[in-house]
């Protein structure tokens, strides 16, 4: 039996749902949220609803936008001759903070992982597949995690878009093995996009 009242032990369950959210840090976040003044907590769940009713896919290149195009595709100055194939929206956000990769990127929303049951068709791959066949692309540049399913995805795309004569390239390995872009730091990320190789 719980200790909590049920809508107390439902929000206490919605935080503990989030990744990386243990149960103590949940009731910590619980708490907290129930200590805001009405109209913070009320601005809270609006900014949820609200993003969650605003976001979609950029349609160009799969990332999150609230606009037509997100911000990268819609800036003149970016390079769209270079493409930079990540899996997650996050991703991005971990290559901008290097201020060093000018190109254009295109985002899967997940990798090929026969064992939970993704597979190509699953994630954006044909969109990418339709961006280079569009003609104007001379590099895509793989930078899906280097664990076993993201050399996986790399290696399949890189397959399907060859024929095109685009040059293909791997981040270098500054990234560790098993690691996640997300957590690399800026030094890191940016090693490994000077030492892309070609695969």
């Amino acid at each position: 039996m719980s200790v909590f009242p049920p809508s107390l032990e439902n929000l206490i369950d919605k935080f503990a749902s989030l990744p990386g959210i243990g149960t103590k840090t949940a009731q910590r976040l619980a708490f907290y949220v129930l200590s805001l003044p009405d109209e913070d907590a009320k601005a809270f769940a609006d900014a949820i609803v609200e993003a969650k009713g605003k976001m979609h896919f950029c349609h160009i290149c799969q990332n999150l936008t609230d606009g037509e195009v997100c911000a990268v595709c819609a800036n003149p100055r970016r390079d769209e001759s270079i493409i930079c194939v990540v899996t997650d929206p996050k991703d991005v956000i971990a290559i901008e903070r290097t201020h060093e990769f000018d190109g254009r990127y295109h985002v899967l929303h997940g990798v090929i992982s026969p064992m939970n049951h993704i597979g190509p068709d699953d994630i954006k791959i044909k969109e990418l597949v339709d961006r280079i066949a569009s003609g104007g692309v001379e590099e895509v540049i793989m930078a899906t995690n280097p664990d076993t399913e993201g050399e996986t995805t790399a290696k399949y795309i890189s397959s399907l878009i060859r024929p095109f004569g685009v040059k293909v390239t791997r981040l270098a390995y500054g990234i560790p093995v098993g690691g996640n872009l997300e957590f690399a730091d800026d030094a890191t990320l940016l090693r490994a996009l000077e030492g892309r190789m070609e695969i």
